[in-house]
């Protein structure tokens, strides 16, 4: 079963590759959007059931748990270990991206100190910051 499902991740990442990139090319749109956008997206709904589930279930601590060592491992393991394999070039528009993940990510320090908890008022925040990050991202394209 192990090896069906790697074999079932190759695919599904190679599907996933080449089918953004023609997704971007068909509508004339840079692949680092679709990255950040299409892409992101998808690989992040998983993680957004598990952590819906877990906050319902009061689970918060997997919740939160879920987000930040899922993206913790994207960027230091994924990111380093595809470095290893093949030297990533950094197109300068992504700095502002890695700017305001810093700034979001310092927001969410602060959230998650007052009163020990995110609530509905920080969710809301949080979630009309991606909403304006994904207009800024299109429109920048």
């Amino acid at each position: 079963m192990t090896l069906i499902g790697l074999a079932a991740i190759i695919f599904g990442g190679n599907l996933v590759v080449n089918s953004s990139t023609e997704i971007a090319y068909a509508l004339g749109m840079s692949e680092t959007l679709v990255g950040l956008t299409i892409v992101a997206i998808g690989t992040s709904l998983p993680e957004l059931v598990t952590s819906i589930t877990a906050a319902i279930k009061k689970q918060t601590e997997i919740a939160l748990g879920n987000i930040v060592g899922s993206n913790i491992f994207n960027i230091l393991f994924v990111l380093g270990a595809s470095a290893i394999i093949v030297p990533l070039q950094i197109d300068p528009k992504i700095f502002i991206d890695v700017l305001l993940m810093i700034i979001l990510t310092v927001v969410l320090l602060v959230f998650s100190r007052s009163h020990f908890k995110i609530g509905k008022n920080e969710g809301i925040f949080l979630v009309i910051a991606y909403v304006i990050y994904l207009f800024y991202i299109i429109a920048r394209n």
